[in-house]
């Protein structure tokens, strides 16, 4: 039960924060001058953060391995965003996928 207050709460934080990140982008944009660099390092460090949450969340529960049907999950979701599906396909398809695994019996 804790591991799954862990993740709803992971899962909400992630949400806020890209929300902020979104909203302040496009208000604060006309605002600052930076460089090039600055913006590509500023940009892969979200990249590398928003990464490190979520293989922390799918590849764990509490202090052990979570398995292997939530971090499939995971992937089809990666895939699809990455393939620019809407937010609903990428949703139910992560939660089909480890559904059925879970049905299966697979961890």
């Amino acid at each position: 039960m804790t591991g799954n207050l862990v993740l709803i709460g992971s899962v909400g934080v992630l949400a806020a924060g890209t929300f902020a990140f979104r909203f302040a982008g496009p208000v604060l944009r006309p605002r600052i001058a930076t460089r090039p660099w600055v913006e590509r390092t500023m940009a892969t460090a979200a990249v590398v953060l928003l990464t490190a949450l979520v293989g922390t969340t799918a590849l764990t529960e509490g202090h052990d391995l979570a398995g292997v049907a939530r971090p499939t999950g995971v992937v089809v979701a990666g895939i699809l965003a990455w393939r620019k599906a809407p937010f609903v396909v990428i949703v139910l398809s992560a939660a089909a996928a480890t559904a059925g695994l879970r049905l299966l019996g697979v961890p």
